[in-house]
């Protein structure tokens, strides 16, 4: 997929005057962040060790669960939100999604090919899967910086930030609250930290008390000390001890 800089250029000059609510932005740098971790995990992971070699291949078939889900959730929402105002305007990454539906299935046949596999087959299926693995997500790198310019262009000239808020409502209130947490868990630290602010400012102020608080204990082990602080003073939290500014 060649990347269409011009598209890219209109999102920078649309986001430096109006920033705009932006559907996309959080849980592509979750995925981002997710794919990264695993690719760099099959990648260096010793398929002599049988714990670190189930411990590797069942996070890559996380990994496949949590793209079909993303799947499903973009087609359901954010495409059928894109088809009532725009007809069409859904269409190619409608059939990247189908292409991505068959392109996890195969991931899932190769980890299972390597699951059977013993000896110096094993280390081949292995460096098999990585390569496989890292043009997956090249693809969806490739594929999420598209929704992230064209789609959102037509989103945002169709609907108020407020609608496109409250679509995002309904999105997150059709998950299932491990599945909010899992995103959450990868999300929050792949965010900046007015991001982190914003996102879980608006948990602290709407959602119920343990919610909140299960989101913390999520977020908190994945960020460092600086990191924490800075999220902790602008949620008016208990100091961070040792946490020393400069």
């Amino acid at each position: 997929m060649k990347i269409d800089t011009n598209e890219m250029a209109k999102l920078e000059h649309a986001t430096g005057t109006a920033p705009r609510v932006d559907l996309y932005s959080g849980i592509h740098k979750a995925l981002r962040a997710l794919m990264a971790d695993i690719l760099v995990a099959v990648g260096r992971m010793d398929p002599e060790d049988e714990s670190e070699f189930d411990w590797v291949s069942s996070r890559v078939l996380q990994l496949a669960d949590v793209c079909t889900s993303h799947l499903m959730h973009e087609n359901e929402f954010v495409h059928g939100a894109m088809e009532a105002c725009q007809p069409g305007s859904s269409g190619r990454i409608a059939h990247e999604h189908l292409e991505h539906g068959d392109a996890i299935a195969r991931l899932k046949d190769a980890v299972q090919q390597m699951r059977a596999s013993q000896g110096a087959r094993r280390a081949g299926e292995a460096l098999s899967l990585y390569r496989q693995l890292a043009l997956f997500v090249a693809h969806n790198f490739e594929h999420m910086h598209t929704e992230e310019t064209v789609h959102n262009q037509v989103l945002w000239a169709h609907y108020s930030d407020e609608e496109l808020m409250a679509l995002h409502a309904r999105l997150v209130a059709s998950l299932p609250p491990e599945e909010n947490l899992f995103a959450l868990r990868w999300m929050v630290p792949a965010m900046t930290p007015a991001e982190r602010l914003q996102v879980l400012g608006d948990m602290q102020a709407h959602a119920p008390a343990p919610v909140f608080a299960a989101a913390l204990d999520v977020v908190q082990p994945h960020l460092d000390l600086r990191g924490w602080g800075k999220l902790s003073r602008g949620l008016n939290l208990a100091p961070v001890a040792g946490l020393v500014e400069v």
